[in-house]
C-alpha cells in the first residue's frame, strides 16, 4: 500500500474518496490513521486520547484520501461529548466510506456499533485489529463467515505490526452497506416504518432505519437537528409514535433497543469464533494482573513510579541538565555571547536584553534547552512507555476505588494522567466524562495540583536533590490535597454518578518506533508552544526589572512569601512568571536551588506552593471556554489563597517539628 505525509490543508491536492475512521476506544484506529497518512496522532493505551477529530490525507491504492480519525465510541446514541462528535460527523459529512476498527478478541463489543453504521445506510468496510491477541486468548475469528452475515467485507490486522495492511486498499474498494438487519419486534419496527416515512420525506431516504431508531430511543442530542430540518408538526408526529411506543413496550425503548443489538452481537460471535488452545501466558500476561491486583499492585505501582523518578529525577534533571546547562551552556554557549555582545554591541541595555540577568540567551535559551528540555525530553519518553505497555489503564483500576470518593467513576483518572503531560489538553478531554459534576471537579483538581510535564519533571530533579524523604512527602500533601478538595468538591457539586466500565488492554513491549516517533511528536511541540513562551515571559521579567515593577513585586509580596512561606523575596518572580507558563516558575525556583538562595525546607515548601498555585493562563482560558467564566474565576478565587495557605501551613509544621531534608 502506498501512502505519504498528511496535510491540514487538502484543497492544495485533489481528493478521490473521503474516509473516516470509527470504533471504540483502544482497538489501534489511531496507528492504522497514522500508518495511512504518514501523519502522527497520539496513540495510547487507553480510551480518550482522540478527543478532537484528527484529519489527514493519504494514499491508498493509487488514490488520494481525506481521513478523519473520530473519537473513540461505544455507541452512535450519544453518552458523551465524544459519542456526540462521532454521529455528528456521520450525519453531516457527504460522499464519505467508513472503516470500523474492532477488536478482534472481543468483537461482540463492536458488533452493536456495526449494527447502527448500517442503519444509517454507511457504506463501509471491517478491520478485526489485534488478531494476534485474540489467539493468544485461545480466540479465532471466521473473517469469511462474519462477511457473509454482515454483508460487508472483513479483513484482520495487527496494526503495530502492520500486518494485514496490505488489504487495506481492496477493503476501501469494497466498502458497501450491509445487509444485516437486527429485529426489534413487531412494536419497534412498525414504529420505525412510520417515524421513517417522515423523514424520507425530507431526504433522509438512506438513513432512515438508523435516525428514526435514534428518535425512538429519545435521543435528546438530536432536538436542535430536528428542528433545524424538521416542523413544528412533524417534530410532534415523531414524538407521539415515542410516546405511544414507551406505552406498549413497557420499558424505556432505548433499553429494548440496546438489548436486541446486544442478543444479536453475541449469537454471530458464537457463529464466527472459535476457541481455540490458548498459548501459554507470557511474563506480560501475569504482570498485567498482578499489577490490578488489590495486594500485589500497589508494590508494583510504586515501583514503576520510583523508576519514572529515578529516569526523569536523577538521570533526566541530574546527569542531563548538568551536562547541558553546566557544560555546553556554562562554559560554551554564553560565555561566547556575552563576550561577543560586550565586544561589538556598545548599548548597555540592549546588551543586558540578550546577556543580561534577564536576557534571552542567558536567561530565557538556558532555561528552556539546558534546564527543562532534558527534563521533559526524559519524560516524554518515560510517560510514552508507560502509554504503549498497557501499564496507564492499570493503574487508573488501581485508583477507582478511591476515585469513587471524590464524586467521579475510574474514567475521570484519565484526564488526570493526561493532565501530567499537559493540562490545557487534560482540561478539553473532561469531555469524555458522562456528567457536569465529573467535569468540574477534574477540572478543578488538574488546575489545583496536578503539574504538568515540565513542570513535574523540574520539581522531580529538585527534590532528587533532597532525597526521598521529602519526595515521599511532596508527593503525600498534594496527593492528599487533591483527595481532600474532590472529596469536598462532591458534597457541593451537585450531580449524578455514574458507573466506571474501562477496557483493559494487554500488556505489551513497547515498540521503539511508537516511543521514537511520539516523543520526537511531543518535543516539536515544547519547542514550538513552550520556548517562546520562556522567551515571552524573559521579555516580561526584563521590562519589570526596568521600569521597578519587580521591586514593587517583592515588597508587595514579602508579607506573605517572607513572613508566612518563609521564602527569599525573589520567589515572588517565580509565582507570578509561572501564571504565564507553570514549568518557567519551576525553572527559576530550579535557577535559585543552584544558586543557594533556598534551603531544603524553602525548596519543598515553595515546590508545594508552586504546584497548588493558579494553573497557567493557557489552561485558564481553556477552562473559561470548556466551564465558563463564572466557574473559572471561582476556581481561580479559591486556588490562589488555598495554594498559600497550604504552603504556609507546611513551612510551619516542619521548623516546628525540627525536620531537616
Amino acid at each position: 500500500m502506498e501512502c505519504h505525509a498528511g496535510k491540514d490543508t487538502v484543497a492544495a491536492e485533489k481528493v478521490d474518496e473521503k474516509l473516516i475512521f470509527v470504533g471504540t476506544p483502544n482497538v489501534g484506529k489511531s496507528v492504522i490513521f497514522g500508518f495511512v497518512t504518514g501523519r502522527y496522532v497520539t496513540v495510547s493505551n487507553y480510551p480518550g486520547t482522540t478527543v478532537e477529530v484528527t484529519k489527514g490525507v493519504g494514499k491508498i491504492g493509487g488514490r488520494t484520501v481525506q481521513i478523519i480519525d473520530t473519537p473513540g465510541i461505544n455507541t452512535l446514541t450519544p453518552m458523551s461529548e465524544d459519542e456526540r462528535v462521532t454521529r455528528d460527523i456521520l450525519l453531516e459529512e457527504e460522499g464519505y466510506r467508513v472503516f470500523q476498527v474492532c477488536d478482534a478478541k472481543n468483537l461482540e463489543r463492536s458488533l452493536p456499533i456495526t449494527f447502527q453504521l448500517i442503519e444509517l445506510g454507511v457504506e463501509f468496510g471491517v478491520i478485526l485489529n489485534m488478531s494476534d491477541e485474540a489467539e493468544r486468548h485461545g480466540i479465532q475469528v471466521d473473517e469469511e463467515k462474519l462477511s457473509r452475515i454482515l454483508g460487508l467485507p472483513v479483513i484482520k490486522t495487527v496494526a503495530v505490526r502492520r500486518k494485514g495492511f496490505d488489504k487495506i486498499p481492496a477493503l476501501l474498494s469494497e466498502a458497501r452497506s450491509g445487509s444485516f438487519r437486527v429485529d426489534y419486534g413487531d412494536y419497534i419496527e412498525d414504529a420505525v416504518e412510520k417515524v421513517g416515512r417522515i423523514l424520507e420525506s425530507r431526504g433522509y431516504a438512506r438513513s432512515k432505519r438508523g435516525l428514526a431508531l435514534m428518535i425512538l430511543s429519545g435521543d435528546t442530542t438530536l432536538r436542535e437537528w430536528l428542528k433545524e430540518n424538521f416542523s413544528p408538526e412533524e417534530i410532534e408526529e415523531m414524538e407521539k409514535v415515542r410516546s405511544e411506543l414507551e406505552r406498549l413496550v413497557g420499558v424505556p425503548v432505548s433499553y429494548h433497543i440496546n438489548n436486541a443489538r446486544h442478543r444479536s452481537a453475541a449469537r454471530i460471535g458464537m457463529e464466527v469464533k472459535r476457541i481455540v488452545p490458548r498459548k501459554k501466558h507470557s511474563f506480560l500476561d501475569h504482570f498485567g494482573r498482578l499489577s490490578m491486583h488489590p495486594i500485589w499492585g500497589v508494590p508494583i505501582m510504586l515501583g514503576v513510579l520510583y523508576v519514572a523518578y529515578l529516569f526523569v529525577g536523577k538521570f533526566g534533571a541530574g546527569t542531563m541538565v548538568d551536562l547541558l546547562e553546566g557544560k555546553l551552556f556554562g562554559e560554551w554557549v554564553n560565555p561566547f555571547f556575552v563576550k561577543l555582545f560586550e565586544n561589538y554591541v556598545p548599548i548597555p541595555i540592549v546588551r543586558d536584553f540578550f546577556v543580561g540577568d534577564y536576557g534571552i540567551i542567558t536567561m530565557a535559551l538556558t532555561y528552556s534547552l539546558a534546564i527543562i528540555f532534558p527534563i521533559v525530553g526524559t519524560f516524554f519518553i518515560g510517560f510514552g512507555i508507560m502509554e504503549d505497555s498497557g501499564y496507564l489503564p492499570r493503574l487508573a483500576v488501581m485508583v477507582d476505588r478511591i476515585f469513587k470518593k471524590i464524586g467521579c467513576n475510574g474514567k475521570a483518572v484519565l484526564p488526570l494522567i493526561l493532565g501530567l503531560g499537559c493540562d490545557t489538553m487534560a482540561t478539553l478531554t473532561t469531555r469524555i466524562l458522562e456528567t457536569t459534576k465529573e467535569r468540574i471537579i477534574v477540572t478543578l483538581l488538574l488546575a489545583l495540583g496536578i503539574p504538568c510535564s515540565a513542570q513535574l519533571g523540574v520539581v522531580l530533579g529538585m527534590l532528587a536533590t533532597l532525597g526521598p524523604v521529602a519526595t515521599a512527602l511532596w508527593i503525600a500533601v498534594v496527593c492528599g490535597i487533591i483527595l481532600a478538595v474532590g472529596y469536598l468538591a462532591s458534597l457541593i457539586v451537585k450531580g449524578e454518578e455514574v458507573d466506571f466500565i474501562m477496557e483493559i488492554p494487554p500488556m505489551r513491549v513497547p515498540e521503539f518506533r511508537n516511543i521514537l516517533v511520539k516523543t520526537l511528536a511531543r518535543i516539536e511541540w515544547y519547542l514550538k508552544e513552550a520556548v517562546p513562551l520562556f522567551i515571552l515571559g524573559t521579555v516580561v521579567l526584563f521590562v519589570a526589572d526596568r521600569t521597578g515593577l519587580l521591586q514593587v513585586i517583592d515588597r508587595v509580596s514579602a508579607p506573605v512569601i517572607v513572613t508566612l512561606l518563609d521564602l527569599p523575596p525573589k520567589t515572588a518572580e517565580a509565582f507570578i512568571i509561572g501564571f504565564l507558563r507553570r514549568d518557567y516558575g519551576a525553572a527559576g525556583l530550579y535557577a535559585m536551588q543552584k544558586a543557594g538562595l533556598l534551603d531544603p525546607t524553602q525548596v519543598l515548601v515553595s515546590l508545594t506552593t508552586i504546584t497548588l498555585f493558579i494553573p497557567c493562563i493557557a489552561n485558564l482560558f481553556v477552562i473559561i471556554k470548556e466551564r465558563g467564566m463564572k466557574i473559572a474565576l471561582a476556581m481561580m478565587a479559591f486556588i490562589f489563597p488555598f495554594a498559600l495557605a497550604v504552603g504556609t501551613a507546611m513551612n510551619k509544621i516542619i521548623r516546628l517539628l525540627g525536620v531537616s531534608f
